[in-house]
């Protein structure tokens, strides 16, 4: 769905989007929650009937004392209204809170995590892609309360003022019209915020990540030894500052504007609730209504002018504050998907590129520039390069988390940009330079690779020994129970361990391919060495590729692709390449002394 098209969806095109999507699952409680809803508003209007009933059967009883027991038992109706409107208030509030928002917000959040898994990876190198992220995230908060407003609107305030509308219109139908009037004012004020507050979120989007980010550096964890150490706090500081007071000041402009309209059209209908109150004392006067229907409408004016300025001015207003983001929401929902055939590649037919080059989102530069290259079934593959070269985003285009700008990369016969990526990565593992070091038990941090796998404990222990990882080591007080992180009570371990562990991850994972992408950068050579060696024997069954800076490590490879300047200048063996005399050769021959 294209911008245009999206600025041009109003509150219909949103909640016919949004009100399947969030409501479907829960049919059943949804009926409920209106039902409830539409007694609820009926009772303020059966309480105002009663009252005009109790107000007129008391002027009878005076006149005529014989009516006593009519004006008693009015009371009593009365007071069975009055006890009513707030029980059903509390359920229906109840319902609203604890029920229906916790599960609709919870499945609009699965929704939103299930289609980042779905969106092409290489959008989340493009930082306008992060700011629709985050402006989706915003609407995805912000979609319950509109169709929460919606179904407030059509099951509670709408049976209210129909059911008021009948009864105003059978004591005097100039009321009904008069009361509409009041309406005028405070809808042009809602038509103008809707387009302020839409143009507010796409400003103020990219501010509010900026803010968010700088907090993270001022507050997190994996910050906090950094910034206090070289002195970052107070630059971070004035730059969380600058951009909260740049997203505050757009945002202030915003509701500035808002509320002098608003004012300004308060006023009138202020003048249009004095008229109502003449027109009611006026028909009093003349006989055209009874006392009780005067008490009645009188005691009852109060709740339809705050319920309307509730719905206009609150409900409304918060729909226009919220339907740019919504808006957000739902483009996302519709960025297109990574879509292919579902059947896994068969690995044991090699891998090809064929003129492959790559560009990131925003450069007009390739990375990788008409790479051609045979990768065979069981083959250990090492890439290496200077920093820069286009090692890792090679590797991307291998695996098939990018596609190519140009040419095609066939992962076991099949053109990655064909196959979905879950077929795609079923039979695939790796370890990346940026591992995540997951705050769960050393089990789960393994486990997490694989979790459709049953976990045995033999397996996880399988996967650590071969990553070098000595889990009788003092530091898992607990085995594989121990929690890993002390946010969560448990224990630190040191950058050489986490990588460990994110090795062991990528061994436990079944697989017919593995990569190893600069996974050891906080190990020393020589047990970068050893590690490299253990995975060369594991990788004899599988199709393995290393992308490694110690060339020492890349002897373990059958071939080696030598990069520079995003192609590949060299390929063979060690030997082969030593024997060139080339880019490799000098390049092995500076690195001899951290392993010869």
């Amino acid at each position: 769905m294209t911008a245009q098209n999206q600025k041009a969806m109003g509150y219909f095109s949103l909640l016919r989007r949004c009100f399947p999507m969030a409501l479907s699952p829960f049919p059943l409680l949804i009926a409920l929650y209106v039902a409830v809803g539409i007694c609820h508003g009926t009772s303020y209007v059966l309480q105002t009937w009663t009252t005009q009933l109790f107000f007129d059967a008391v002027t009878q009883a005076v006149v005529q004392p014989t009516l006593l027991t009519h004006a008693i038992l009015t009371a009593c109706l009365l007071g069975g209204s009055m006890i009513l409107s707030p029980i059903l208030n509390g359920v229906h509030n109840f319902m609203n809170n604890t029920i229906v928002q916790p599960k609709v917000v919870g499945h609009l959040e699965k929704l939103l995590h299930e289609k980042a898994s779905r969106i092409m990876p290489i959008s989340f190198e493009d930082p306008s892609f992060l700011d629709d992220v985050n402006k989706a995230r915003q609407g995805m908060q912000q979609s319950f309360g509109i169709i929460g407003i919606a179904v407030t609107l059509s099951c509670f305030y709408l049976p209210y003022f129909i059911a008021t509308g009948f009864y105003l219109w059978s004591v005097k139908p100039l009321f009904v019209i008069v009361i509409l009037l009041l309406f005028l004012p405070l809808l042009l004020t809602q038509i103008v915020r809707t387009k302020i507050f839409s143009e507010l979120e796409d400003h103020a989007a990219p501010l509010r990540r900026q803010y968010e980010y700088y907090d993270r550096c001022i507050t997190q964890r994996e910050f906090f030894k950094e910034t206090r150490l070289l002195g970052g706090f107070g630059f971070f500081h004035r730059l969380y500052r600058d951009a909260l007071s740049l997203f505050n000041a757009e945002t202030w402009k915003a509701e500035k504007k808002t509320g002098l309209i608003e004012i300004t059209l308060k006023l009138v209908t202020l003048l249009g609730y004095g008229g109502i109150l003449y027109l009611m004392v006026t028909s009093l006067l003349h006989g055209e209504i009874s006392v009780g229907a005067f008490s009645a409408i009188f005691s009852s004016l109060g709740m339809i002018y705050s319920i309307m300025e509730e719905i206009i001015c609150r409900h409304i207003g918060e729909m226009t504050r919220n339907v740019g983001a919504v808006r957000n929401f739902i483009r996302y929902v519709d960025m297109p998907e990574r879509q292919g055939r579902p059947t896994p590649p068969d690995l044991s037919q090699g891998i090809r590129l064929d003129g492959v080059s790559f560009s990131y989102p925003g450069s007009d530069h390739d990375c990788v520039r008409n790479i051609s290259l045979d990768i065979r079934s069981g083959e250990t593959l090492a890439i290496v390069g200077e920093n820069g070269a286009g090692k890792s985003t090679l590797v991307r285009l291998i695996t098939g988390i990018y596609t190519p700008s140009q040419g095609h990369v066939f992962l076991g016969g099949q053109d990655t940009s064909q196959v979905s990526l879950q077929a795609l990565f079923s039979r695939t593992s790796g370890v990346f330079q940026r591992y995540q070091q997951y705050k769960m038990t050393l089990r789960e941090n393994v486990q997490i690779s694989q979790t459709q796998k049953p976990a045995r404990d033999s397996d996880i222990a399988g996967a650590l020994h071969k990553a070098d990882l000595d889990i009788k080591n003092p530091s898992f007080t607990q085995g594989l129970d121990t929690m890993l992180g002390k946010e969560f009570d448990g224990v630190d371990l040191s950058g050489g361990q986490w990588q460990r562990i994110a090795i062991a991850r990528g061994f436990y994972r079944d697989h017919d391919l593995i990569v190893l992408d600069e996974p050891t950068a906080a190990i020393d050579p020589v047990e970068e060495t050893r590690i490299y060696q253990k995975f060369a024997e594991i990788a004899q069954s599988s199709t393995a590729i290393l992308v490694t800076h110690r060339l020492g490590s890349a002897r373990i490879a059958d071939r080696i692709a030598v990069m520079d300047n995003g192609r590949i200048v060299e390929l063979g063996s060690h030997e082969e390449l030593m024997s060139h005399c080339g880019k490799y050769a000098r390049m092995f021959q500076s690195q001899a002394q951290y392993y010869s």
